[in-house]
């Protein structure tokens, strides 16, 4: 339970990002407008970035950066997104790039999606500290639990004597 509160909690500020961005787009603003001017390489940083894609996926803005490209979801996203308005999801564009990403579908004048993402390198961290520290826990219990068990079998044995 833990675990996954840690991990859902990673996409709050890309649910506040990718709403506010597509209520903006769907009263018109432009894309380049939700985007900052500031790329961000995703295998590198924990910045949050955003990209806005047409209605038919394809980009039309982005911040974000994959070893100088921008990088692109399945086509298979958009669809379900269209279709259920916004997804949470982990995204992998590449081995060991791991982005806790939003998606939210947009309609105006023009529509579309905007992403919001950032790395889960961080999140991902905490989890296997967690992970050890119930492991740890676990064979703690379990070994006090076993001492308690012998020190009682012994006075109760001393006791029958």
């Amino acid at each position: 339970m833990v675990q996954q509160d840690i991990r859902q909690s990673a996409n709050d500020p890309q649910i506040q990002m990718a709403e506010d961005d597509a209520r903006q787009l769907s009263n018109g603003q432009a894309p380049k407008t939700v985007v900052s001017n500031n790329t961000v390489d995703i295998s590198q940083s924990l910045r949050p970035y955003t990209i806005v894609y047409d209605d038919k996926g394809n980009i039309i803005a982005s911040s974000a950066r994959l070893h100088g490209q921008m990088p692109q979801l399945p086509p298979e996203i958009f669809p379900d997104t269209k279709r259920l308005q916004e997804q949470h999801f982990t995204w992998q564009p590449k081995e060991g790039v791991r982005q806790a990403v939003v998606i939210d579908y947009f309609s105006a004048k023009t529509s579309g999606f905007v992403l919001a993402g950032r790395s889960i390198r961080e999140v991902e961290k905490r989890e296997d500290q967690i992970g050890l520290i119930a492991i740890i826990g676990w064979i703690s219990g379990t070994v006090i639990t076993g001492v308690i068990t012998l020190l009682i079998t012994m006075l109760l044995t001393q006791k029958k004597k």
